[in-house]
């Protein structure tokens, strides 16, 4: 039981790592697609990828994370990932542009970082 945990965490965790980095790549090709090449806006900019990438974002953060800190009880990737996942709703709410952009990929470096971390705990 306690090698399944460990395996649906990690799983997770990467799965979180990989979302992040889906995330930083849609966020800097909508830039250049939109801004360089004056395409894609109406499906690069839609909000609803927007919310439904930060909701499965919240959704494997939190369940990688929770299980990671009752596993190895450290709460520093927790926080972090709390933090990134912050950064990622304050995007939400900035507004297409620059400010959304930075915003998100800092998040989303925050909570791959936070994923990492938590996966080195799990030895």
């Amino acid at each position: 039981m306690e090698r399944t945990v460990l395996s649906i965490r990690d799983r997770f965790d990467r799965a979180g790592i990989y979302l992040s980095g889906f995330c930083a790549l849609h966020c800097v090709l909508g830039i250049v697609l939109v801004a360089v090449l004056g395409f894609g806006g109406g499906a690069f900019l839609a909000p609803e990828i927007h919310e439904i990438g930060l909701g499965l974002a919240i959704a494997i953060g939190l369940s990688a994370l929770g299980i990671g800190y009752y596993r190895h009880g450290q709460a520093g990737p927790m926080a972090l990932g709390l933090v990134g996942l912050s950064l990622m709703i304050a995007a939400l709410f900035a507004g297409h542009g620059l400010g959304e952009a930075v915003l998100t990929i800092f998040g989303v470096s925050l909570v791959a970082s936070a994923h990492l971390w938590n996966l080195r705990r799990a030895v």
